[in-house]
């Protein structure tokens, strides 16, 4: 287990557009920022650049309201267009009130509004919305492999999001992709210090480095959608892992608040 780590904000990295190679994109901005990837360096990259580039957007004048959509547009107070846009996004609404709209995405995760952000994006030609990657283990294991074949280097990758968790304020980093890396550390079946049985110790590694990262990351405009974290080699595997950020998802049959 590494002693000390540290995360790099990796500033320069231009406005994605659909099509982009992310992968060159970051090397020149890692290496504009005095840098190189060395084996075991971890790379957490923001969704939404993963996103756009993969072109992953939806004009809301191109959408139908069903009847649902417009049901719950009535009581959250957004936009009809949109809450459909959610909607097939998903496969539950957890919970709604005004200007709030709770559902688990189609992949597992519950978040607010499916992941479906008209945030940072630009409404120049028409209102959009930007859903998240449709596989995003997939993207960050793309990523991981062009980052090799242009380097030789043995990297892990996080792809980051934001959400906030139930009963405390405030949104973290945590992982919705994963490449390379181990995403959780099982201790059950150990010892704590004075010998008793770990029967439930799960640490959700992928999401404490999303975290770290997105400290140095920055929110809103603060436009550094990378971040290099080196130092934690522990949980890496040279010939790439297949661990995938949805083992992180608690089973609907264990979740007790739904």
């Amino acid at each position: 287990m590494s002693a000390h780590f540290s995360a790099h904000a990796i500033e320069g990295v231009p406005m994605i557009e659909p099509g982009d190679a992310l992968a060159q994109m970051f090397l020149d901005a890692i290496s504009a920022n005095g840098l190189a990837l060395e084996d075991g360096d971890i790379l957490v990259v923001a969704q939404k650049v993963v996103s756009k580039a993969e072109g992953r957007y939806v004009r809301l004048d191109s959408v139908a309201a069903g009847e649902e959509a417009v049901r719950i547009a009535n009581v959250t107070g957004k936009d009809a267009r949109l809450v459909e846009i959610i909607l097939r996004e998903s496969t539950q609404v957890v919970r709604m009130k005004p200007g709030v709209l709770i559902v688990r995405h189609k992949l597992g995760w519950v978040c607010a509004q499916g992941g479906v952000d008209q945030s940072n994006i630009d409404h120049a030609d028409g209102e959009r919305a930007l859903l998240l990657p449709e596989n995003p283990d997939a993207s960050a294991n793309r990523v991981r492999h062009q980052l090799y074949e242009l380097t030789k280097v043995h990297v892990g990758v996080i792809i980051c999001d934001s959400m906030n968790r139930p009963w405390r304020l405030g949104s973290v980093g945590v992982a919705i992709g994963a490449a390379g890396i181990a995403v959780l550390e099982d201790h059950r079946g150990g010892h704590d210090l004075y010998g008793r049985d770990l029967q439930v110790t799960l640490i959700s590694r992928a999401d404490a480095i999303a975290s770290a990262a997105n400290l140095v990351m920055g929110e809103t405009t603060a436009k550094v959608p990378l971040a290099l974290v080196r130092g934690l080699r522990h949980g890496m595997d040279q010939a790439g892992r297949n661990d995938s950020a949805l083992d992180i998802i608690r089973p609907v049959k264990e979740d007790m608040f739904l």
